[in-house]
């Protein structure tokens, strides 16, 4: 298999897609393309990147492709095994893949204003009422499944899975701008930075050379 995706600095859906290869336990190719360099757009016309109109990531399994982050996890989870991404009980499952869902279709001002730089920390400044709220709804979504379905292990739904890939680069998006988060979160946003997975993407990212002027803003407003 190969994984093309954006810097690792930067690119939250390419952390997602990652993070779900690493969560597979398969062999993967990793290719990394320069978001926004002087051959992006020449590179994103390709014949690669065409099945997605030049998005990443992008995996390609022998003649099969898959583009999307969540159609990614999905893909891999049939060819591993369901129980590697998604908790067993039904009920859990059913939770843990609604906030998956949400995840990937919602929360566009806090993506819009707070974009994904796992190499700073700004000075914390308070959100726009639009994030705040945002915010809220991420608190109160960890804390159903925590309280419902998080047991005995440091993640979501126990054991770390496609919720919390889906929900990896907000983690580090309350980091990089200080974003006000529940009591209860901090040791789930530490299990999450811990993991072996983190560690090596945030290590990944710290050696990039690339620096985008527009994602080193404190805020976008």
């Amino acid at each position: 298999m190969k994984l093309i995706i954006g810097n690792k600095a930067y690119s939250s859906w390419s952390l997602r897609g990652w993070l779900a290869c690493k969560q597979s336990g398969l062999p993967f190719e990793e290719v990394v393309v320069p978001m926004y360099d002087a051959d992006w757009e020449k590179r994103r016309a390709g014949d690669e990147f065409a099945p997605s109109s030049g998005k990443v990531p992008i995996l390609w399994d022998g003649d099969v492709v898959v583009w999307d982050s969540l159609a990614i996890v999905d893909y891999l989870a049939d060819k591993v095994g369901r129980a590697t991404f998604w908790p067993e009980d039904d009920a859990a499952r059913a939770m843990a893949r609604s906030m998956a869902a949400e995840m990937h279709s919602s929360f566009a001002a806090l993506r819009r204003k707070h974009s994904m730089n796992v190499r700073q920390i700004f000075p914390a400044v308070a959100p726009d009422e639009d994030v705040r709220g945002e915010l809220l709804r991420i608190m109160e979504l960890w804390a159903q499944a925590r309280a419902r379905f998080g047991g005995a292990g440091h993640f979501l739904f126990g054991d770390f899975g496609a919720a919390d890939i889906m929900f990896a680069p907000v983690v580090t998006r309350f980091v990089t701008y200080q974003l006000p988060i529940a009591r209860f979160a901090a040791p789930y946003m530490d299990a999450v930075l811990s993991h072996p997975f983190m560690q090596d993407w945030i290590a990944g990212a710290q050696e990039e050379e690339w620096v985008i002027e527009q994602y080193e803003q404190p805020v976008a407003r």
